[in-house]
């Protein structure tokens, strides 16, 4: 199975973007994270970053045919992308959609996900461990069991 872990805007920042929302550990430290987990599950992850929304949705279109999954953290173009709604729905490539901090808890607007309709689960407020839940979410609905 090969999954692609998309992080949106601001996530390469981890580590000093707002450690009492986000932690003190690095997107280094995250994506290492998650190569060892991906690992253990014998899962094969690549990984995508930007902080520009169109290279995110270039991102997931060119998942289409190669990738089994998609783990997606679009930061703050979850509030306002329709661009990254619309890009997951026209692959057909199982998708979560995942938040290191809890968005129920946080501002008005970030209660918003216009991606979430596209997703097959949204898993928020669990820290770097999100990222290992929805790769479980993912191999649990493989077509191919």
């Amino acid at each position: 199975m090969k999954i692609l872990v998309i992080n949106g805007p601001n996530l390469n920042m981890l580590g000093c973007r707002e450690p009492e929302i986000y932690g003190s550990k690095t997107y280094k430290d995250l994506r290492k994270r998650i190569k060892e987990f991906a690992k253990e599950k014998g899962v094969r992850v690549s990984f995508f970053q930007s902080n520009c929304e169109g290279d995110l949705v270039t991102a997931i279109q060119k998942a289409y045919k190669k990738y089994d999954g998609i783990v997606i953290n679009p930061g703050a173009y979850t509030h306002t992308s329709i661009a990254l709604l619309d890009a997951v729905k026209s692959v057909l490539v199982p998708t979560v959609e995942v938040h290191i901090s809890d968005l129920s808890t946080r501002e008005d607007f970030r209660q918003i996900s216009y991606i979430r309709a596209a997703c097959i689960g949204t898993i928020s407020g669990k820290g770097f461990d999100g990222y290992n839940d929805a790769i479980n979410l993912l191999i649990s609905n493989r077509s191919d069991k």
